[in-house]
């Protein structure tokens, strides 16, 4: 079998299209990360966010019977935890790493209790039908990139054009120099007229939607359904990917894509019949998270005003 014959293989075509799938919410909740870092604010409650975002993503499009009614309350419930965030961390200047904490243990409890207030005990536990995949005509032909990237849902779509949107953000409109401006040296972006407030507070916000969305995108796209704790830590490995992405759009799709496919090799290797138990097969992705913090976390800098409260009346 040559190369080319292997790459367009079903099982390898599955491997590939499994790879995007799994890499998905942790992109979404690593761009969002971004957005709160590069304005200085470390959001830790990503994980919460993703949490919230996918039983109220569920729950929204399983009474509703519409999926995207359900992607748009599952990215609210994310906005709205983004400004609880905003709230304690910019207004009132509280420790950053703390309240995300908080936030996270805290919905861990919410949604466990909200499914079962909503949907009973019960063994059999409810499902929609999720977004479907959608080939591209003209390029789902094409091997590799095709199962990659052009036989997705239209999530998926969505969120590489996110990405893209973010890179032009940041990098092309005068937005995304004072989010970094913020970031960098909040008392002379206050001084230039930038508010320091104001732009941290959207920032979590969009932070709060990004994260929704990944776990919208879990609940509604991925699986179907909701499960306690179903984010399982994507919400802090999408942290280590913004470190491995340098807190920039491109290298966070990159990153995050080979988490994805760390994430596919170990389903495949439970059902491979390796012999090799199924508990080390599943911490893979986490202790290649933990290799990503070891091997990165000394190279990459950091926002300078990072972790920072600030506080007008200081810059007066």
């Amino acid at each position: 079998m040559s190369f080319i014959d292997y790459l367009t293989d079903p099982i390898a075509a599955g491997f590939l299209q499994a790879t995007t799938r799994l890499a998905i919410p942790i992109m979404l909740a690593a761009l969002g990360g971004m957005f709160a870092e590069r304005a200085g604010v470390l959001n830790i409650g990503l994980e919460g966010m993703m949490l919230l975002g996918a039983f109220v993503g569920f729950s929204a499009a399983f009474v509703s019977g519409s999926l995207w009614f359900g992607v748009a309350a599952g990215m609210a419930s994310g906005a709205v935890l983004g400004l609880v965030m905003a709230f304690y961390t910019v207004r009132l200047s509280s420790n950053q790493v703390v309240v995300g904490i908080a936030i996270n243990l805290l919905m861990v409890g919410v949604t466990s209790y909200g499914f079962r207030a909503a949907f009973g005990t019960g063994t059999n536990a409810p499902r929609i039908q999720p977004f479907p995949p959608i080939e591209i005509p003209g390029l789902a032909q094409i091997p590799v990139l095709s199962p990659l990237l052009f036989q997705q849902s239209i999530l998926v779509y969505l969120t590489l054009a996110l990405v893209a949107v973010a890179a032009i953000v940041l990098s092309r409109m005068s937005i995304g120099t004072a989010i970094i401006a913020v970031g960098e040296h909040p008392e002379a972006a206050e001084t230039l007229g930038i508010s320091v407030s104001r732009t941290r507070t959207w920032c979590l916000v969009v932070s709060g939607l990004f994260a929704g969305l990944g776990g919208a995108f879990l609940s509604l796209s991925a699986t179907g359904l909701f499960l306690d704790n179903m984010t399982a830590g994507r919400g802090y490995i999408a942290l280590a990917i913004l470190l491995l992405g340098r807190r920039h759009p491109w290298g966070i799709l990159l990153a995050a894509m080979l988490f994805g496919g760390a994430d596919a090799f170990q389903l495949r290797g439970q059902n491979a019949g390796t012999g090799i138990p199924y508990q080390f097969l599943v911490m893979l992705p986490y202790l290649l998270t933990i290799v990503v913090l070891i091997g990165f976390a000394g190279k990459v800098r950091d926002p300078a005003a990072l972790g920072q409260p600030f506080q007008r009346n200081k810059a007066e």
